[in-house]
């Protein structure tokens, strides 16, 4: 039975606390065991979900340790050496898949995140299929011009999360064999242990002022600088309230900073990372998502597991989750857009029970189980 197994090779940067991570993750922990033989290649070694990888998943890596986001002295060296090794080995593929692979072939390879679209498609293995999956509007993402996200048409299979970067490759597609490469497939999410992990020792609210809270990675795609922006501006028109930023990443120190700047440390807390942001979710008043792109964000799907009143800028995949509006606000995708959506909350939170209402009823359009079969089936049939 050994031989029949798919060789698959998954390639991501690092295991820490992003979406297309946790998304990964999910995916291989609901996989049979037995059907596949699969290397996952880290660029680095770190990150929270490294824990949560199947044992039966062979994790290989370039480089270990946690992801170095200062500029202090000490860092350098081994932040030069990191960068230095790895754009070698991107540049002479040959050397990874002699020395780190061992010459072994693969069925597949499995670019996780369209950061590694090159990587993948510069294989010496000529004979492997190629698989992409892409969490993000490219559109939005800089350097990513029209003729660059053609380059995607080169692999056998594009994964996209949503309908609005599926309509991005349809219009690029050129023929048909083209458009048949692009698939749309919901992302794997265990609303089961979201809910669950909800209930682990709930935070109690201290004090009566309504609670915003956003989570995600700390970098400029996620807008928490325009959050705290705002925050500050409704608490200068007298609207009293907190800001929750649960998350760690690269700006973590920038944002944290602007917080200062801004005189808000008593009202906007940076939590950092936590391996539980649910409860935190739970005891909240209202979920902000601030961020200037996205593909589709999959904490939205988070709140709406938790049935919070959403308020959300209007960027990819927004208005797709919340069927245009029925299950939570959607602003404008701009500072100005986040004020009104924070102002609406504080001076008419009646407003938002009709979402309450809908959010009681609604079914998510997907499960953990068809969302990891679809993704199989592609898998099987490359």
């Amino acid at each position: 039975m050994e031989d029949h197994k798919k060789k698959i090779l998954i390639r991501i940067g690092s295991l820490r606390h992003g979406g297309a991570e946790k998304v990964l993750v999910t995916f291989l922990k609901n996989l049979p065991k037995d059907k596949y033989e699969i290397d996952l290649l880290l660029n680095l070694y770190s990150g929270k979900y490294l824990t949560d990888v199947p044992g039966w998943v062979n994790v290989m890596y370039l480089n270990r340790g946690e992801m170095i986001t200062t500029n202090r002295p000490k860092d350098i060296p081994k932040k030069i050496y990191r960068v230095v090794y790895q754009q070698l080995l991107k540049k002479y593929p040959k050397i990874l898949y002699k020395r780190k692979l061992k010459n072994k072939v693969y069925d597949i390879e499995f670019a996780a995140i369209h950061g590694f679209m090159d990587e993948v498609l510069n294989s010496p293995l000529k004979s492997s299929k190629k698989l992409m999956w892409i969490h993000n509007d490219l559109t939005e993402v800089s350097g990513y011009t029209a003729e660059k996200i053609r380059h995607f048409f080169r692999y056998d299979k594009v994964m996209v999360i949503s309908e609005k970067i599926e309509q991005t490759f349809l219009e690029l597609a050129k023929t048909e064999t083209e458009k048949q490469k692009i698939v749309r497939i919901y992302n794997p999410l265990d609303t089961t242990e979201i809910l669950a992990k909800s209930e682990a020792g709930s935070p109690k609210s201290e004090d009566l002022q309504p609670v915003f809270i956003s989570v995600g990675t700390v970098f400029p795609q996620k807008g928490f600088d325009r959050l705290l922006e705002v925050h500050k501006r409704l608490l200068d028109e007298g609207f009293q309230h907190k800001v929750l930023i649960v998350g760690d990443g690269y700006d973590f120190e920038n944002v944290k900073k602007l917080k200062t700047e801004l005189g808000v440390d008593k009202t906007a807390t940076m939590l950092g990372f936590t391996d539980n942001p649910y409860p935190y979710f739970k005891a909240a008043d209202f979920y902000i998502l601030s961020s200037r792109y996205e593909g589709f964000p999959t904490v939205l799907f988070e709140a709406i597991t938790l049935k919070k009143n959403i308020i959300a800028t209007d960027v990819s995949g927004v208005a797709e989750m919340l069927e245009n509006g029925k299950l939570g606000l959607i602003t404008e995708n701009s500072e100005d857009g986040i004020y009104h959506g924070m102002k609406q909350a504080l001076t008419n939170p009646e407003h938002f029970k009709t979402y309450q209402d809908n959010l009681q009823h609604y079914e998510m359009p997907f499960d953990l189980k068809n969302s990891v079969d679809k993704i199989m089936e592609i898998i099987d049939n490359l």
